[in-house]
C-alpha cells in the first residue's frame, strides 16, 4: 500500500477557444451563442446608479496573460472571502496557450473582480448572468490555491493456494492492482472546477476501504469483460473548437464563424448535439480531397499562418508568398473544372 498526496492545479483564465469550450460544455451554449453574449457583457450594460458598465475585458483573445493590477485584486478578494489558506504564496502565471498568441491582450476576465455576479444579477439576463458567472469564477479559481488529493495505490498479490495444493503445484498467482483519490483540501474547487469533454470521462469511480499490508481478502469472483475497439467519438461544439485551437486552424474571431458556416451550408448537422456529417458535405469534402490534397491538408493553415508571420517579421517579400501559393492553386482549380 503506498500513499502520496498530489496537488491539481487551478485552470489558466479564460481565452476565446476555452470560453467557447467551457460554455458548451457547462451551459450547452453554442459558440455563436458564446460570443454574442459576451460581445454584450463587453459592450457595457446598464447597471442602475453606475450607468452601462464593461462587465469584462476584449473576448477575442489567445493570450492567458492578466494584467498586474488585477492580480493583485483578485488575490485580496480571495484574502478576504476564502482567508490565507486558499491564496498561494506567490501569484499564478500561465504559459501562453498557442503559438501565435497576441501577448498584447489580456486572458478574458471581469474588469472589476468585487462586482460579483449574485451583486449585478437583477441587471442582467439569464444568458448574460450565466456567461458572467463563468467567466467570474474563472478567474477568481485561477489564482487560488491547489486542490490537494491522497492517492492510495495498492498491490494486492492473489493466487488460489488451495487448488494448488491439491494439485501439488507451485502457486503462480496474479498481481492485482487498485488506486483510489480522496480529497483532502479543496483549494480552488470551492469556487470552480473546469468541465470535461466525453472523451476525457473517466470511468466508474470506486472508492478503496481501509486496507493494510498483510490484510487477507477473499475472492468473491471474476467478471470478464470483452471490449471492442470503438470509433473516435464525433465533434461537439467544445471538441471541435478544441481541435481547431490544436491543428492551428483559424484564430479566435473565427472559430464561432466556421462552426456557423459548416451548419448554414447543409455540410454537418446536430444530432443529440454532436456534429453529423450530410451527404453535401460528405461530397465536397471527397471533391476538396480528391482536387485540392494542399489546401484541406490540415496543416496548411497553420503553415500558411508561419509564413504571413515571416512576411510581418521583414523575412519574406508579400509577392512570393502569393505566387508560391496562387500558380499551384490556380493549376489545380483548372484541372478541377475538367
Amino acid at each position: 500500500i503506498q500513499t502520496k498526496q498530489i496537488a491539481r492545479q487551478p485552470s489558466a483564465p479564460f481565452i476565446t477557444s476555452t470560453l467557447q469550450q467551457e460554455a458548451w460544455r457547462k451551459l450547452h451554449f453554442t459558440a455563436k451563442r458564446t460570443m454574442a453574449v459576451a460581445q454584450q457583457l463587453y459592450e457595457g450594460l446598464p447597471l442602475g446608479k453606475e450607468g452601462s458598465i464593461g462587465l469584462i475585458t476584449y473576448m477575442r483573445t489567445d493570450s492567458t496573460h492578466i494584467a498586474a493590477s488585477a492580480i493583485v485584486e483578485v488575490r485580496d478578494f480571495i484574502s478576504e472571502r476564502h482567508g490565507s489558506k486558499f491564496l498561494p504564496p506567490k501569484q499564478r502565471s500561465f504559459a501562453k496557450k498557442t503559438k501565435w498568441a497576441q501577448e498584447a491582450h489580456e486572458a478574458i476576465r471581469p474588469t472589476k473582480i468585487h462586482r460579483e455576479p449574485e451583486q449585478i444579477k437583477p441587471f442582467l439576463n439569464r444568458d448574460q448572468l450565466k456567461l458572467y458567472e463563468l467567466i467570474w469564477k474563472r478567474m477568481v479559481a485561477s489564482q487560488m490555491s491547489s486542490a490537494l488529493y491522497d492517492r492510495t495505490d495498492v498491490e494486492i498479490q492473489a493466487s488460489n493456494v488451495t487448488l494448488n495444493e491439491v494439485k501439488g503445484k507451485q502457486s503462480q498467482g496474479y498481481l492485482l492492482k487498485a488506486a483510489s483519490s480522496v480529497l483532502r483540501f479543496p483549494g480552488f474547487m470551492i469556487v470552480y472546477s473546469e468541465g470535461k469533454d466525453e472523451d476525457e470521462q473517466e470511468e466508474g469511480f470506486v472508492s478503496l476501504p481501509e486496507l493494510e499490508v498483510g490484510d487477507k481478502l477473499c475472492y468473491l469472483g471474476a467478471f470478464p469483460a470483452q471490449h471492442f475497439t470503438q470509433p473516435p467519438p464525433r465533434y461537439t461544439e467544445a471538441t471541435l473548437v478544441k481541435a481547431l485551437e490544436e491543428k492551428g486552424i483559424g484564430r479566435p474571431s473565427t472559430y464561432a464563424p466556421i462552426l456557423s458556416t459548416i451548419q448554414e451550408r447543409g455540410y454537418v448537422h446536430k444530432m443529440n448535439g454532436k456534429f453529423c456529417p450530410d451527404e453535401l458535405g460528405t461530397i465536397v469534402s471527397n471533391i476538396l480531397a480528391e482536387h485540392f490534397p494542399k489546401i484541406v491538408d490540415l496543416g496548411f493553415t497553420s503553415q500558411m499562418e508561419e509564413q504571413l508571420d515571416e512576411v510581418a517579421r521583414g523575412k519574406h517579400e508579400w509577392i512570393w508568398v502569393l505566387r508560391d501559393f496562387y500558380f499551384p492553386f490556380e493549376d489545380m482549380l483548372q484541372k478541377a473544372q475538367l
